[in-house]
């Protein structure tokens, strides 16, 4: 991997719900940790949704965790959210995609990332990637039932 390359890692899942629920449900920031594995998440702005919008998730067991702040730098509902880590460890972009799926919806995760740690990250990261690559199709695929069952609980 080059030094100025952002390594990628995609997921996807396929979901029985229309891409509007599903929107509905990936954009229910507060509720992200009941999908994403051992997060918990809450919204850090006054705006709920759209640009601007800021969260904070804590990744981790018990007290050890990654602190990963995230800002909306793009917003194209129901299709298109990408998310800015601007945290010191966690930096890059995520985007959540939705598409049209016969039967429901298709979520598409891709997190592209900045390693931390110059050479050493670059290093360590064909060992990290699998292991991050299992997380977050683990997510994904609880994200399918909760998306599946979602119901909102606030106006958007």
């Amino acid at each position: 991997m080059r030094e100025n390359e952002m390594p990628e890692v995609v997921v996807s899942v396929d979901v029985d719900a229309p891409t509007e629920q599903t929107w509905a449900a990936i954009t229910d920031w507060e509720r992200q940790g009941e999908w994403i594995l051992a997060t918990r998440v809450r919204r850090i702005s006054a705006a709920r949704s759209g640009l601007g919008t800021e969260i904070e998730a804590l990744t981790g067991i018990g007290r050890l965790g990654v602190r990963d702040r995230m800002r909306v730098t793009e917003w194209d509902p129901p299709r298109r959210c990408t998310m800015e880590h601007t945290g010191r460890l966690i930096r890059g972009r995520g985007i959540f995609e939705v598409t049209a799926h016969p039967g429901g919806s298709r979520f598409a995760w891709t997190e592209a990332l900045e390693l931390p740690f110059g050479l050493l990250g670059r290093v360590g990261w064909p060992l990290v990637r699998p292991l991050t690559r299992w997380g977050l199709q683990r997510s994904v695929n609880r994200f399918a039932a909760f998306a599946a069952s979602y119901r909102t609980t606030h106006p958007r």
